[in-house]
Parts: structure tokens; C-alpha cells; sequence
């Protein structure tokens, strides 16, 4: 009775993990039911929880992240991948949605439960190849434009678990959108987004001041800081992830 207990708990714990973490709602029975599909038809290659056996890892799956309620998952679990050995499996629509659940649950677990740093199996993070994360830093992933290992990255795997600078390399935080607004004398403002809508643009100006203008006033442009992750981020494939992220390990 008490093991049920718990394994309830847990799964209420992880649906309510994924409403903030994603903005994506899934009800706790979809979760339940997508964890008995993973593990009897995708939990002998992806191991049980997720984490990768003779497949790999679908904690860190960019295709995962990048999933819109199953779409990405979706298309791989029907087509399945021939030249990876993946066979296609003939699910219905709700039996998809639920293994889309039950991956978004315990990805959005992974990054924001308290837990994972002692209990998640770190050796399964270090699996890259940090030379050749430091050629794709400096080469293809353009990395070196804005970060520097002796600057902004120096000694970076000190400052953070292996597990929360993995995610921090995927889905960095902490910088706001900047707004340029352009009067019709031509005066320019310009500082960190505050507020955004069809008919008014707000932002903080260099002196602190919040400011608001109405939009068919003024021309406007936004500034995206993170744009350069957001793009890679679809561009990354789990070999650039795992090298990018043993480079980044080995900066201490």
C-alpha cells in the first residue's frame, strides 16, 4: 500500500512539474497510462525511466524538447528510425499523446526536480567528447561569437552540477528581450522589454524609467539575446550535445 502510495505521489509530483515548466498541460492519467506504454514498447531500447540503453537518452532528446504535445514523437514512433534499428510501432493518436506525456514529465523532472542531482546517473551525461565539443564550439555551432572560455565560461563546471549546466546550455535564462523604440522625431529608447500587446510596448530605459508607448505611434523593434540558442537549439543533434556539453564539463 505504501509503495502505491508513493509511485502516486510521484506522478502527481511530475504533473504538476510539467504545468510550470512547460505551460503544457497533462492530465495525471495520461502520464500513468504513457509510463505502462514506454516501458512495454520502447523501455527495452530506452531503458525504463527514459534514460537510454541500447537507445539513447530521451531525457536530453532535443526531438523531446522541441515537442508540441507528441507531433515530433509522434512522427517517430509511427515511422520509426530503419537505419538506427528502431521498428515502427502502430499506436493510436491518445496511446502517442500519452508517451509524449509521460517523456515531458520526466524531462521537466529531470530539470527542475531538487533530486536528480544525486539520484540521476551522471555518467550518463558525460558520454561526449570534449575536443570535439571544443571544435564544434569554435567551428559549426558558433559559440565562440558571444562566449569565451576564459571569460564568461571560465571555470563554469565549477559554479554549477553537471546536470543543471546541461540545462542551462540547452535552455539558458535570465535575459530579457530588448525593445528599440523609435519616436517620430526619430529619437530612439531603448532597454529590456517590460510589456507587450497588440496596442502598447513597455520598457525599462537606461535610467531605469518604465516607459510605455501606444504601437501605431511609434516603430518598434525587438531584440532577441537568446536568439542565437533558440536557433541551435533546433539545429543540435545528441552527438553536438553530448561533445558540447564535455567541453564544457572540462572547464574548471
Amino acid at each position: 500500500m505504501r509503495t502505491r502510495r508513493n509511485s502516486l505521489t510521484s506522478q502527481r509530483q511530475l504533473a504538476k512539474t510539467l504545468v510550470l515548466c512547460s505551460g503544457i498541460l497533462f492530465v495525471l492519467g495520461s502520464i500513468e497510462r504513457g509510463h505502462k506504454l514506454f516501458e512495454q514498447s520502447c523501455g527495452f531500447c530506452h531503458g525504463p525511466d527514459a534514460t537510454g540503453a541500447r537507445g539513447p537518452d530521451l531525457l536530453r532528446s532535443p526531438l523531446v524538447a522541441h515537442d508540441v504535445k507528441g507531433d515530433k514523437i509522434g512522427e517517430v514512433i509511427r515511422l520509426g528510425r530503419p537505419d538506427k534499428g528502431m521498428p515502427a510501432l502502430p499506436l493510436t493518436d491518445q496511446q502517442v499523446l500519452d508517451i509524449a506525456a509521460y517523456l515531458h514529465a520526466l524531462a521537466a523532472q529531470a530539470l527542475s526536480s531538487s533530486e536528480v542531482p544525486t539520484k540521476y546517473p551522471l555518467e550518463k551525461l558525460l558520454t561526449g567528447n570534449a575536443e570535439a565539443g571544443k571544435t564544434y564550439f569554435n567551428g559549426a555551432g558558433g559559440c565562440q561569437g558571444c562566449h569565451s572560455p576564459t571569460g564568461d565560461l571560465a571555470a563554469i563546471a565549477t559554479k554549477y552540477s553537471p546536470i543543471d549546466l546541461q540545462a542551462r546550455m540547452l535552455y539558458p535564462e535570465g535575459k530579457h528581450s530588448i525593445a528599440v523604440v523609435t519616436l517620430p522625431s526619430g529619437e530612439q529608447i531603448k532597454g529590456p522589454l517590460a510589456h507587450s500587446d497588440d496596442f502598447v510596448i513597455a520598457l525599462r530605459d537606461a535610467s531605469g524609467w518604465y516607459r510605455s508607448f501606444l504601437r501605431d505611434q511609434v516603430k518598434v523593434e525587438l531584440q532577441d539575446p537568446l536568439a542565437a540558442h533558440r536557433d541551435l537549439l533546433g539545429k543540435l543533434k545528441p552527438a553536438d550535445v553530448h561533445n558540447l556539453f564535455a567541453y564544457l564539463e572540462s572547464l574548471k
